[in-house]
């Protein structure tokens, strides 16, 4: 239950109400023969209820379940000090006439006086610190130790009462022992907590406090390797040269933030290296002649800039826990999350056999090849195959072709029961993914990531098929901004929405992130690569913004 400001002030009210009346009947003199006397004791049994009311909130908020009564116990410790200063004040101004000398003299000479204020000095902190500001700048904890003290200024009030009294004593041993009773509440709670907090530390596990999951910030490059010849591997360290800020996992992937004529561009790059290896982060990047962020990469980064970084995501993830063995087909520059978890598990001795296949075009395309020989030569659980799809040059010995329902047969017939991995082109781990399963593979043993390829040949084709859709009926409509393009020209959703100022989320725009998911109204849609999107989202109509396009009238939801 939330308190609200009205409900507060009505109850402050109504503690100022004994104040009022009390005042009210003095201007009209009902306060009987000894108005001084009655005024004096009459403030000094306010303070002590609405000390004891001040003390009653926090364990009837507890017993009862209301936290929300905890609201009002700074109105009452309020109270309580304003009742005990005109107590005083009363005292002060018609008992002693004013005089410091003959109120000091007093004080001195009656111990109940002087019991009396001291329990009105202690209260004196209490109410200073009373406001938000104040508890803000001695913190929570420093705020609460030191209003501990109103069970002294109480047990002080209680006394003074007690001893002020010369007959009948039940009113002051009432509110003494309503005073136990809180003391001891108070005590009790405070020994169970301390068994609770003891109880916990003896059962708990050790939890290893580790860095952000969600980092972004900047990034120097340290190295630059040229690994094929359209290939380059970039090493990021942190600016401030000491281990890498985030943690991440083998096949996740980093988020690039890069300037491109004025404008800031993301795209999502594997990270290559191991997390066994916490000092740098590397990916290994192909140029690609249309691709905007690669073509900056190679040409415009250099050792030493910076670079904005977001990290780590990405779920196509192996640890070494998930299997036994573990099977990797790459293609090309998808070798790269592949890599990162052969890095990972040779670094950490991980026994299970380990099978990479690799396909790449040509023997100057094949990446890490120099390293794959050397880890090969120092595990005898790693095994490498490769084979070449054009390679002409007859100095090649090794196997040539794509790869064939024989040679997964050949590559998983060590490891029938282990993991399968795949990372490559759509247009390679797509049939890939279908002769596995005609080899009897479960599909919860496949694990595959697939990036559209955006060489020249085939953007030109898609962009030559869609302006025929175009120039028939294709069209795109965004719903909540209310604006319909027509002018297609074979784009994604996520390039004319970019190109007509609509904000999309979005990162690797290759399939990968499913940052940009988008949900179709209406309409029907081509995607170049849908990889992300799960059953779930494509029976919702959820697309990838950054592959999908038009071909007929289409409303998204954006």
């Amino acid at each position: 239950m939330i308190v609200s400001r009205f409900t507060k002030r009505v109850v402050v009210l109504n503690c100022a109400v004994p104040a009022l009346l009390l005042a009210w009947d003095a201007s009209r003199n009902h306060l009987g023969a000894n108005p001084v006397n009655f005024a004096i004791r009459t403030t000094g049994l306010l303070s002590i209820i609405f000390l004891l009311l001040s003390l009653t909130v926090t364990p009837l908020a507890r017993l009862a379940k209301r936290s929300w009564l905890g609201t009002f116990r700074r109105s009452m410790g309020v109270s309580a000090f304003a009742y005990a200063a005109i107590h005083f004040n009363i005292f002060f101004w018609f008992d002693q006439a004013a005089s410091l000398v003959d109120t000091v003299s007093e004080i001195g000479m009656r111990l109940y006086l002087l019991i009396g204020f001291i329990g009105l000095l202690l209260m004196v902190p209490l109410a200073a610190t009373s406001t938000e500001g104040m508890i803000r700048r001695l913190g929570g904890k420093r705020w609460k130790l030191l209003h501990k003290l109103a069970y002294l200024a109480a047990i002080a009030g209680g006394l003074h009462f007690f001893l002020l009294v010369k007959a009948d004593a039940t009113r002051p041993l009432i509110a003494l022992g309503i005073l136990g009773v809180l003391f001891v509440y108070r005590m009790t709670a405070h020994y169970l907590q301390l068994n609770r907090d003891s109880r916990q530390l003896r059962t708990a596990k050790p939890v290893a406090v580790g860095k952000p999951r969600n980092w972004q910030g900047s990034m120097r490059v340290a190295r630059i390797f040229k690994e094929t010849h359209e290939v380059k591997t970039f090493r990021f360290v942190p600016v401030d040269g000491g281990p890498l800020p985030f943690e991440h996992q083998a096949g996740q992937y980093l988020t690039h933030t890069v300037n491109i004529e004025g404008k800031p561009v993301r795209r999502s790059y594997t990270i290559a290296s191991p997390p066994s290896r916490g000092h740098f982060a590397e990916i290994t990047v192909k140029r690609e002649e249309r691709g905007l962020v690669s073509r900056h990469l190679h040409d415009q980064l250099h050792e030493g800039d910076l670079i904005a970084i977001g990290a780590p995501a990405g779920r196509f993830i192996f640890t070494g826990n998930e299997a036994e063995s573990i099977v990797r087909i790459a293609g090309g520059v998808g070798i790269t999350p592949l890599m990162a978890k052969v890095r990972y598990l040779t670094d950490r001795g991980w026994p299970g056999p380990i099978h990479l296949l690799i396909s790449a075009r040509t023997e100057a395309d094949l990446i890490f090849r120099r390293e794959l020989d050397e880890l090969q030569s120092r595990h005898s659980n790693l095994r490498t195959t490769t084979t070449l799809t054009r390679e002409n040059a007859p100095a090649w010995t090794g196997r040539r072709g794509r790869v064939t329902a024989e040679l997964i047969r050949e590559v998983l017939a060590p490891d029938a029961n282990g993991r399968i991995h795949l990372c490559g082109p759509t247009e390679m781990t797509d049939p890939l993914i279908a002769l596995l399963k005609e080899q009897g593979v479960a599909d919860d043993r496949i694990h595959h990531e697939s990036f559209a390829s955006p060489s020249r040949g085939t953007v030109e084709a898609n962009t030559a098929a869609f302006d025929h859709v175009a120039a028939g009926m294709a069209t795109l409509e965004f719903a909540r901004s209310g604006q319909r393009v027509t002018d297609l020209m074979g784009r994604t959703i996520l390039e004319i929405a970019e190109a007509h100022g609509i904000a999309l989320p979005y990162d690797c725009r290759a399939a990968v992130c499913g940052q940009c998911k988008t949900r179709v109204i209406s309409g029907n849609v081509r995607m170049d690569a849908d990889d992300a999107p799960d059953a779930s989202d494509r029976a919702n109509g959820v697309v990838l913004a950054c592959q999908a396009r038009c071909q007929d009238q289409v409303v998204v939801e954006a």
